[in-house]
């Protein structure tokens, strides 16, 4: 007649971003995708990808944070190969809606993303306009030169205006 529970996870509700961003108003809304982007830098900084970087995939606590979900596709920053996507050579490669070139299982296209991630333009802009480290390569590859140096960038909880020093 006992239950015996031998593992329990305990999660928070949380609103969908992408549901989250359609309710709210501009400021709102301005606050979540920014911490959105803050949420993907931190988890770089500790080594980890998400992957799938999608809106749905996150969602807003009660305190109006960004947290990510949806564990099915993480990685290490380590274990992708951060490409610049390729200058197309003709007007044929540029209309394909296929990559024209070699792209393996680990690549991974920074400059793409804007695509993929699904905020409105006005939210685009204001996320790369702080956060466009993101979008750029570069970035992540010298994330990965420090990461193989035992580099590991400060991520605390809470913004910089409620930090002591």
């Amino acid at each position: 007649g006992d239950v015996v529970i031998a593992l329990c996870y305990v999660q928070r509700r949380f609103r969908p971003l992408n549901l989250y961003l359609r309710e709210q108003g501009s400021e709102a809304a301005r606050a979540a995708a920014l911490d959105y982007a803050q949420a993907i830098r931190d988890m770089a900084c500790n080594n980890i990808f998400p992957g799938d970087m999608l809106l749905k995939n996150f969602g807003v606590s009660r305190h109006g944070r960004a947290v990510f979900y949806d564990y099915d596709e993480l990685c290490l920053v380590t274990d992708c190969n951060f490409r610049a996507w390729p200058t197309p050579r003709s007007e044929e490669e540029a209309m394909a809606s296929e990559p024209w070139f070699h792209v393996a299982p680990n690549d991974v296209f920074p400059e793409r993303f804007a695509l993929f991630m699904g905020l409105p333009r006005a939210l685009l802009d204001v996320v790369q306009e702080r956060y466009g480290e993101l979008f750029e390569p570069s970035w992540w590859q010298g994330l990965q030169q420090g990461f193989g140096r035992g580099e590991f960038p400060d991520t605390p909880p809470y913004p910089r205006a409620l930090r002591v020093a």
